[in-house]
């Protein structure tokens, strides 16, 4: 009986012990990565970051018939051409991070892209094109910037390894550098957005997480009163999925209190109601403002939508005929 026992508790720890390293996360490589394998490469200071399923996305039957239907079909072959890269295939996961603080004007930042890609192929398209661009390498890794600009933060881009490009400011490059090569630590030791991140969706075909400072807040309510409900709001989720031929979306406001959060929730509830009456001729504009709840709680606003794919095809043909019958 006690070796019965001895045996099932090393057998528990074994199982325990290798769950929690299969869900630990590691630098992503295309064709495996996880979307939270995406942040090993964020910058620990990132004030807000958002994560894109690329790849699933290009296998949802809208996606596949957009690609088709799309003008400039012929010009996505000769980028494939050009390249070697089909996006639809090769590219798995785009990944942002939003540097420095939250600001309503310009935000600087990094792109992520996790791909199968031949780098020595688009290390010699680079050399190429030599004039358009200058090199500096950083840590052993060389990083690519557009050069004759007159931007402040010329766009620069390095690759990273062989499933990962990164593009942005310098800065923000060298910071991802940095993180890779294990000089710094990488978003997942925020506290702030690890917090965020753990109750994100991050199944979703595009999700977010977002940090505001109260003066970011402060701002937005000084450039439109009606903002003012705001304040007191610290970040925000986002995730938008499309599961069994819907659209689903979320926004998620943290923090405030529960009065302001009430009133911000009856404000929009207004607006829907406001919209709903408005559209008392359309049925469809009248279901899709049906299918958005927003609710509030102690310390979160909430605004969700279930939306039918076929309600957004009703709706985008018939703004295309009402576009027809102004034009003639």
């Amino acid at each position: 009986m006690r070796k019965f026992s001895a045996v099932g508790l090393a057998l528990v720890f074994i199982i325990f012990f290798s769950s929690s390293c299969a869900q630990k996360p590691s630098f992503p490589q295309a064709g495996s990565a996880k979307a939270i394998d995406m942040l090993t490469l964020v910058p620990k200071d990132a004030k807000g970051i958002f994560i894109v399923n690329f790849h699933r996305a290009m296998e949802t039957e809208p996606a596949q018939k957009a690609i088709k239907e799309d003008e400039n079909y012929k010009k996505y072959q000769q980028v494939i051409a050009q390249t070697g890269i089909d996006p639809q295939k090769d590219l798995y996961f785009i990944a942002g991070a939003l540097t420095g603080q939250i600001r309503p004007t310009q935000q600087e930042g990094v792109i992520l892209l996790n791909l199968k890609y031949n780098k020595e192929s688009l290390q010699n398209m680079i050399k190429k094109a030599e004039t358009m661009f200058q090199e500096e390498v950083y840590n052993g890794i060389t990083i690519y910037g557009a050069s004759g600009t007159e931007t402040k933060g010329p766009a620069s881009g390095a690759f990273i390894d062989d499933s990962n490009i990164a593009l942005g400011s310098k800065e923000a490059v060298k910071a991802v550098i940095d993180v890779y090569q294990k000089k710094t630590d990488n978003v997942l030791k925020s506290k702030e957005l690890s917090a965020l991140i753990k109750n994100a969706n991050k199944d979703a075909l595009f999700w977010s997480a977002l940090i505001f400072p109260p003066e970011t807040i402060q701002q937005l309510a000084a450039q439109n009163p009606m903002l003012k409900s705001l304040e007191g709001i610290k970040s925000l989720l986002i995730y938008f999925d499309y599961l069994n031929k819907s659209i689903l979306a979320e926004i998620k406001a943290i923090g405030g209190d529960e009065t302001k959060n009430k009133q911000l929730a009856a404000l929009l509830n207004g607006f829907k109601v406001g919209g709903t009456l408005v559209s008392t001729k359309d049925q469809n504009v009248a279901d899709l403002m049906n299918r958005i709840e927003i609710t509030s709680g102690s310390d979160y606003l909430r605004i969700y939508a279930n939306i039918p794919e076929d309600l957004l095809k009703n709706l985008g043909e018939k703004m295309k005929s009402s576009k027809k019958g102004e034009s003639n």
